[in-house]
């Protein structure tokens, strides 16, 4: 490839076409610190998900006669799908994800059926052998994300060397049984920093978001006591929302007396924001658009009952507090604006890093997650602030997080999901979700169906938007060679001859 500059800094090159034909190309300038700059940032890492090729050639392919050796590889892959599965990937890159552990070992002829609870798998080995099939039930939910991001790493090991089918699954019993790499208390720290920069993110003061990090405490603790006892999740969450309501009364009741301006709504909103951020909202919302139905009607179920419970124990809170003659935290429809923008951004980049940090994200991950809930809360407020609603505005947001999101979860070599659900965080209807409560409890039937049908529309806005983003993050960062044709084609093996041959003449 030749290379040549004209005047003014652009230059040509010659390269050889797929063809073999050589063609002269004009290239413009190039800036080098914005170049260097993306190049560190993204690198050339795509995801896992992104680079898996349908029925690649297998790296180590094994005896499909061998009965054992095949139930072995259809077990590791069930078993690495119900990791991705747990954390909230959707069916479709879960599906993929196990489709591709089963091709590199030579089992590429796979169905997989990927269910809310379970997956499934079958693969034919041929006319003259029986097919063989593997199932795992998922039985547990949970967002550990150093756990994800292991899988991931190990399944980018599987791609590129050649790794044997029993160490892969030693290597996965070693991921699946490792302890949290932080203490249970710092994952409370988490939870609880998570609510006080939502307090913040809103509006609210140091006593607002001082009494939402000590709400949200004891929210976390009591609920792990009470799961220790196997209490149903939709109990807790009515814990949950019984505990985040009533320092909201007991402030509000107290604030008049002494003379302190605070707004105890907040203190609500930041309560049901760090509850609904552990429902898998962007899973559901993906598997109904990607094309996984069944799976999405499930976890929109499990996501409204989920959200059902809060609300059940918030009102039980504010109705003691009515019967006690206790302030109820008044109903205001304020809006976010872009007052305060650097506390705010702040606030939202510190949501994000605290929403990693109580999943057990990784350190390389804590700084993404950041970055995408400080690029999200300023799209956010700047759409908004140019007339547009909040769901158009959450929708756009959660957009440039998946697409920001993405770039640098390659670069920090963790699963977009995490920098992805982290990032959408700061922007959950918290708040729209006790007016519309209140609202109800207060005879006020239109304003509360619109503020609950308003935090609807913005949870789907939010995880449609982070799915839009991943799209156009896998299409603009997919290889050169799958951009120009769609596929991987066969390579064209073409003849060289050397300078001055002549064909011979055919033979008389």
């Amino acid at each position: 490839m030749d290379s040549t500059t004209l005047p003014g800094g652009d230059s040509t090159e010659t390269r050889v076409d797929h063809l073999g034909r050589r063609r002269l190309f004009r290239r413009g300038r190039r800036i080098p610190v914005v170049s260097q700059a993306v190049g560190k940032l993204v690198a050339d890492r795509p995801a896992t998900a992104d680079t898996i090729i349908a029925a690649p050639s297998p790296l180590q392919p094994i005896d499909l006669t061998d009965d054992a050796a095949v139930a072995e590889v259809l077990d590791l892959a069930v078993r690495v799908g119900e990791v991705v599965l747990a954390s909230g990937t959707g069916v479709i890159d879960t599906t993929t994800q196990v489709r591709f552990i089963a091709a590199t070992y030579g089992l590429v002829r796979c169905d997989v059926d990927v269910t809310y609870d379970s997956i499934r798998i079958w693969t034919d080995r041929g006319p003259r052998l029986p097919p063989a099939s593997s199932m795992r039930i998922v039985r547990y939910r949970s967002l550990d994300f150093t756990r994800l991001a292991a899988v991931d790493r190990l399944t980018r090991r599987i791609r590129n060397e050649v790794v044997a089918p029993e160490d892969a699954r030693t290597a996965l019993d070693a991921i699946t049984t490792a302890p949290h790499p932080y203490h249970r208390w710092t994952a409370t720290f988490g939870w609880s920093l998570l609510a006080a920069a939502i307090a913040a993110l809103l509006g609210g003061g140091i006593v607002v978001a001082a009494v939402s990090f000590a709400t949200t405490l004891a929210i976390d603790r009591s609920n792990r006591v009470l799961n220790r006892y196997g209490l149903p999740f939709f109990f807790q969450h009515m814990v949950g929302g019984l505990i985040a309501a009533t320092p909201a009364v007991v402030l509000a009741t107290l604030a008049g007396p002494l003379g302190i301006d605070v707004d105890p709504s907040l203190i609500i909103a930041a309560g049901i924001t760090v509850l609904l951020s552990g429902l898998q909202l962007v899973g559901a919302v993906q598997d109904g658009i990607t094309g996984a139905p069944i799976t999405a009607t499930a976890r929109m179920l499990e996501v409204m009952i989920m959200t059902g419970g809060i609300i059940a124990g918030i009102a039980i809170a504010l109705r003691i507090g009515w019967s006690l003659d206790a302030t109820v935290p008044p109903f205001l429809l304020n809006t976010r604006d872009i007052t305060d923008l650097p506390v705010k951004i702040v606030a939202g980049a510190v949501a994000a890093l605290a929403f990693a940090l109580a999943c057990y994200a990784e350190k390389r991950a804590l700084a993404a997650a950041a970055l995408s809930g400080a690029a999200g809360t300023i799209c956010y407020l700047m759409v908004q602030q140019s007339g547009f609603g909040p769901v158009l505005s959450s929708g756009v947001a959660a957009t440039v997080i998946g697409m920001a999101g993405g770039l640098m979860a390659r670069r920090a070599l963790t699963p977009p999901l995490v920098v992805a659900v982290a990032g959408i965080t700061p922007l959950l209807p918290g708040l729209k979700l006790y007016r519309g409560l209140n609202a109800l409890l207060n005879d006020q039937l239109v304003i509360g169906a619109n503020q609950l049908l308003a935090a609807f529309g913005v949870g789907c806005a939010l995880a449609a938007g982070v799915t839009l983003g991943e799209w156009f993050d896998r299409t603009v960062r997919r290889p050169r060679i799958l951009r120009r044709f769609g596929a991987l084609r066969r390579p064209i093996v073409r003849r060289i001859r050397p300078r001055g041959w002549r064909r011979p003449p055919p033979i008389q």
